[in-house]
Order: C-alpha cells, then structure tokens, then sequence
C-alpha cells in the first residue's frame, strides 16, 4: 500500500482545531512567539500540555532548550497576531503584544486563555519534537469566543 501524505494532509485538516501563540525566552533574554494549532492536555495530576515543533523549525533554537514557555489561546479578534508569528523569521515578539506573565514568562495580552509552563520533557516524534509542560499558572477570559481553524481557514464559531 501506498501512503499519500498530502491525502493525510488534506484528511487532518477536517479536524477543526483552536490556534495558540507559545512564547518564551531566548537565551538573551528576548521574547518569541510562533503560531500553533498542536496543543492538548495531557494530565490534570500534575497538570501537563504538550505542544508539537516541526524539527526543521526557524524556531527550534529558542524553543527546545527553553526552560518555560507559555501557551496562548488566541481569541477570535487576534487573527492577525496568528499570522504574523505563523511568519518564517518574523518571531519576535513585540512588546505590545505581550506583558510579563506571574511565572515571568512572556503572555500574549488578550488572549482567551494562557498556560504558564515549566518544561516537563521532551520527546521525538517523527519530524517534530513534543515538548510537554507542567502548567505553573493559567488565566482565561470567559468574555471572548476561541479563533479557530479548518480545512486551511480560519473559522467562526455560531
């Protein structure tokens, strides 16, 4: 049998999914942001979330050896941030995205909700890394509806 990888593509995309921005430091100290949509929970004792890099990442040299990270899920007003840190080489934060979170991680302001992380492992998986997180902080803002994606666009929830 024969496995068509863009048919898997194509199939994976039906499944509707939210978007995140995960943030953390670089090892200067300067705060990046990339585009996701490979965020689950794992656990709730401990509380763990895992998130998927692509190994070939723009982004794999601030990400796998950062110590924390937070995941941020975006709100559907925040379209536009999801597409600039979806951006190859256009990672790094503005300040005005962003504030200090109580773990003193990066948080995207306005998100629909946060996860403040302390990296918990690592693992390969095919051609990304899972990186899971121990949550040490969360917020979330009941007011705003999720951005979400499906079948290559961006939807709205009814």
């Amino acid at each position: 049998m024969i496995f068509d990888s863009s048919e898997l593509r194509n199939a994976l995309g039906k499944f509707t999914t939210g978007i995140c921005v995960v943030t953390a430091y670089s090892d200067e100290r300067v705060a990046y942001g990339m585009t996701i949509n490979s965020f689950a929970s794992v656990s709730l004792d401990p509380p763990l979330v895992l998130w998927s890099l692509q190994n070939d990442s723009d982004c794999l040299t601030i990400f796998k050896p950062a110590e924390a990270f937070v995941i941020n899920v975006l709100a559907s007003d925040q379209q536009a941030l999801s597409s600039r840190y979806a951006t190859k080489e256009s990672h790094q934060l503005d300040p005005h995205h962003c504030r200090i979170g109580s773990s003193g991680s990066p948080v995207i302001r306005g998100a629909l909700a946060s996860f403040e992380c302390q990296r918990w492992a690592q693992y390969p998986g095919g051609d990304h890394l899972i990186l899971v997180g121990q949550v040490v902080a969360t917020e979330s803002n009941a007011n705003k509806k999720p951005l979400v994606f499906n079948s290559g666009q961006y939807r709205e929830l009814r």
